[in-house]
């Protein structure tokens, strides 16, 4: 079986880097795979990108473009959303390319339109890693009852702070109208399936939950001295780790609601200390009682694995999440994870198991979280040791990939059945 998974990065950003571990998990598993990307960061030869600096240059415009047509829709969500107008001009190549299945990952940022992913004539499974595939433009949105995505994008309920074009109608009409076959979808949390299932787009369609896939071998747990020392962070704190790329410029992570957390726990735990990776120290670093050390941002997955095991207990306070890697990266090191009990959370930590899953979206909880992790020694050990079992037995290259040839098997036969 030849697998080509479709994403618009090979290294940049979780989405993609979810993508490019299944498709060294598959390499490592003999099975033939390969990854087409609009932008190749990494060197690995199964991976094409862009063919020549022509190419690359419009693939970099393209998301500027995009950009310039959202502005004509005033939102208040932050969240990045993709109009996925602008032709590939992938189509022919993709329905010619020596493949069994086309897997679709994170295909934003004008990567492929909703037209392209229309006429795409091979089996195709489409991992989600957010809410675009069944929302409109926007990539993260409302989940509440009356949510758009639930009810259909109409001109009556439309947000009433939304002002100007309403490019989340028009994308959504779009992919209406295009995807006329259902795609084999795979959520990796039961909260993003559930609102696959509940969307008006995919209500029928096949869908599977899976997790992503993490090399359990590099993500281990490391001596936690060495791994302090290596990375020059102090041995007589309890350190609570936080990670995002952007780090707390992402409001959706939740880095606002951590801070008064780490406040209050400033002046009850007297040895705490925070370590932020993913963002570099800002110009005002805020003030919370107790030192915090940025790490900036981190490449390497055995670098980041150390970091993992140098800390006590890792913060995922995301307020909207799928299966955030920080979260399972962490417990595969056998550091546990507080988060709050919300969307894909509970997919990633078992409540006083692995970690502990707090009232969303109250920092005091998220402080006793914290505090109950680190207050019992003896507790501790068997939450990394939980932690790690856990991991290993849900996250592991070998688990997933199984699971990943039943769906491909399922999509194959569906598309043979469904060919005129």
């Amino acid at each position: 079986m030849i697998i080509l998974h479709l994403s618009s990065n090979d290294i940049s950003g979780g989405a993609a880097r979810a993508a490019y571990r299944l498709h060294q998990a598959y390499l490592q598993h003999e099975i033939s795979s390969r990854m087409q990307v609009g932008n190749k960061k990494s060197d690995l030869h199964t991976i094409d990108g862009a063919e020549n600096r022509w190419q690359k240059a419009i693939n970099l415009a393209r998301p500027q473009l995009a950009k310039q047509l959202m502005g004509l829709q005033n939102s208040p969500n932050p969240i990045i959303h993709s109009p996925a107008f602008l032709p590939s001009g992938l189509v022919q190549k993709l329905n010619s390319a020596e493949a069994d299945v086309l897997h679709l990952h994170w295909v934003g940022s004008e990567f492929l339109s909703v037209e392209d992913i229309g006429k795409l004539k091979k089996p195709l499974v489409w991992t989600l890693h957010d809410m675009w595939p069944f929302s409109g433009a926007e990539h993260y949105g409302d989940d509440s009852p009356n949510a758009r995505w639930r009810v259909g994008y109409d001109a009556h309920n439309r947000p009433k702070d939304h002002r100007g074009i309403d490019i989340d109608r028009w994308v959504w009409n779009r992919k209406r109208r295009a995807w006329k076959q259902p795609i084999q979808i795979v959520a990796p949390s039961q909260w993003l399936a559930d609102c696959a299932k509940n969307s008006i787009l995919m209500q029928n369609w096949l869908i599977s939950i899976i997790p992503s896939a993490l090399d359990i071998n590099t993500f281990r747990p490391w001596d936690k001295a060495m791994a302090r020392q290596l990375l020059g962070l102090p041995q007589d704190k309890k350190l609570v780790l936080f990670g995002a790329i952007g780090g707390g410029k992402d409001s959706r992570k939740g880095w606002d609601l951590l801070q008064p957390a780490l406040t209050k726990l400033a002046k009850q735990i007297p040895d705490l200390a925070g370590v932020v990776f993913g963002q570099s120290e800002p110009l005002d670093p805020p003030q919370l009682g107790l030192p915090l050390y940025w790490m900036g941002h981190l490449y390497d997955e055995v670098t980041i694995a150390l970091l993992y095991s140098a800390a006590d207990v890792t913060v995922v306070p995301s307020r909207q999440d799928n299966l955030p890697q920080s979260g399972t990266e962490a417990q595969t090191c056998g550091c546990p994870v507080v988060a709050f009990n919300i969307c894909g959370l509970p997919s990633v930590v078992v409540h006083e198991e692995t970690g502990y899953l707090a009232t969303p979206f109250d920092s005091d909880d998220l402080a006793q979280g914290i505090a109950w992790v680190l207050a019992d020694s003896e507790r501790y050990n068997k939450l990394s040791e939980n932690a790690r079992d856990r991991a290993v037995k849900l996250w592991s290259p070998e688990v997933v990939v199984k699971q990943y040839l039943e769906v491909y098997e399922s999509a194959i036969e569906s598309h043979r059945q469904n060919r005129p």
